[in-house]
């Protein structure tokens, strides 16, 4: 399934809680010891300054990469059946994606600080790379719904495998096998595979979000269930924040949502400035991943945003283009006199193309009013999450689409259930009759 259709929340309807909706209202919120128990959700997003290539890059992403193992089709390599069958591919992939290789953002960075304040209630995280942990977030803070590499073990006996052992397999690219006598089966990490059921941590955890006073939703499309119900959770009132470069999901919809679109570190640091907590989060991040690593971050971000404003203005300059265009197309002189006369049997402007894109306008429109201290003219401009250019696509790209899947998140979206304060055996039985279907990492 795609995204939950829902409508935006009128601009003129006031907020609930906050002041208004802005990242500066969330702040104060905070400031004022209002929030005390803020539940985070992660995905993808919230990586990439680390560096982590994704699955859906042309050329540079992983499954590209790949591809010259001849898999079936790219998911096979998250499919338990083909790992039991043919481990290799898997192994590839994981010695890029193990911990270690890559570095905290100070997106990570900030949910560490939540949590050295005593704020943070819960993070909730699609992602596999335990880049969370190396940031510091406690454990006990952390539920991985897709697993992670955090923990490996034999998918027969289910006995432990050393860590360190473990490590020196996956930096070998090979497939280590179970050393319990009589047994001999394949090792995996603790990761969800197509095929198997969502860690018991996430059932357990499951009515968290019911108890946050502030929500922060960071990197991710929602698109994959159960995990992509979580924002839903929230009690009527509560704020929920989106660190996102697009809209997502239902958030927007509730009086108290607010849009901070963009990529998830540059919200983050406008957050941390409204709270006054810059310097600290700048500092702690610093000391976990080092200058030099710092550095790079900030460069490739500061690349990457130049080219944002590129395109800005280059979106600007073609839309000048067309208003002029559009004027050139003038009514025969007969007419003249009656331009621009609303009311005197001349119908106000329409414009050409489908009802769909006039209403796609509109929303565009709505959102940009929502966006909370948000860069000018973010939401005007949506970029995919995975960095994808066009909002079209054909019938061809939209197959490849559900072929191909995000770096942390390479899941199969599925049938939406609803979920409710008590339904975490719902969840359960979703995924059971979801089969080799069921939302993966």
């Amino acid at each position: 399934m795609g995204q939950e259709s829902s409508r935006l929340i009128d601009p003129d309807t006031p907020p609930e809680t906050l002041s208004e909706r802005s990242l500066r209202a969330v702040a104060q919120l905070i400031k004022d010891g209002a929030a005390k128990r803020i539940v985070v959700l992660t995905g993808a997003g919230i990586s990439t300054a680390a560096g982590i290539p994704d699955f859906r890059s042309p050329k540079t992403g992983l499954y590209h990469n790949l591809a010259r193992l001849n898999l079936p089709h790219p998911e096979a390599v998250f499919e338990i059946d083909f790992f039991r069958s043919n481990p290799a591919p898997f192994y590839l992939l994981a010695k890029e994606l193990y911990p270690g290789n890559f570095s905290p953002t100070v997106s990570h960075a900030f949910i560490a600080l939540l949590a050295r304040k005593g704020l943070l209630r819960m993070l909730f995280t699609q992602n596999i790379d335990c880049l969370e942990r190396a940031a510091g977030v406690p454990a006990d803070r952390i539920v991985e719904a897709h697993g992670s590499f955090a923990t490996q073990r034999c998918v027969d006996c289910r006995a432990p495998f050393p860590d360190d052992q473990m490590r020196e397999h996956v930096g070998r690219g090979e497939a280590p096998r179970c050393a319990r006598p009589g047994c001999g089966g394949l090792v995996k990490p603790d990761i969800v595979f197509f095929g198997e059921q969502l860690p018991e941590a996430f059932h357990a955890n499951v009515s968290v979000p019911g108890t946050a006073d502030l929500m922060l939703v960071m990197g991710t499309s929602l698109l994959v269930h159960p995990f992509a119900g979580l924002p839903a959770r929230a009690r009527d009132g509560v704020p929920r924040v989106l660190f996102n470069l697009e809209r997502v999901g239902d958030m927007g919809s509730r009086a108290d949502d607010v849009l901070a679109l963009g990529d998830c570190d540059s919200g983050v640091r406008r957050l941390a400035d409204e709270l006054g907590w810059r310097a600290e989060l700048e500092a702690l991040w610093h000391g976990v991943v080092g200058d030099k690593e710092a550095e790079r971050q900030l460069s490739k971000s500061g690349k990457e945003e130049a080219v944002r404003d590129e395109l800005d203005e280059l979106v600007s300059q073609v839309e000048d283009k067309l208003e002029i265009s559009e004027g050139d197309k003038a009514e025969p002189e007969t007419n003249a006199g009656k331009q621009g006369e609303e009311g005197a049997g001349n119908p106000p402007h329409v414009p050409s193309g489908p009802p769909e894109e006039h209403e796609t306008g509109a929303a565009a429109a709505d959102a940009a009013k929502l966006v909370g201290d948000g860069s000018p003219g973010a939401a005007a401009v949506p970029q995919a999450e995975d960095g994808g250019a066009a909002a079209q696509k054909t019938p061809e790209a939209e197959s490849d689409d559900k072929s191909t899947l995000s770096a942390h998140d390479p899941a199969k979206p599925t049938p939406k259930t609803p979920i409710t304060q008590t339904d975490s055996e719902i969840i359960k039985t979703e995924e059971q009759s979801a089969g080799n279907d069921k939302p993966a990492l």
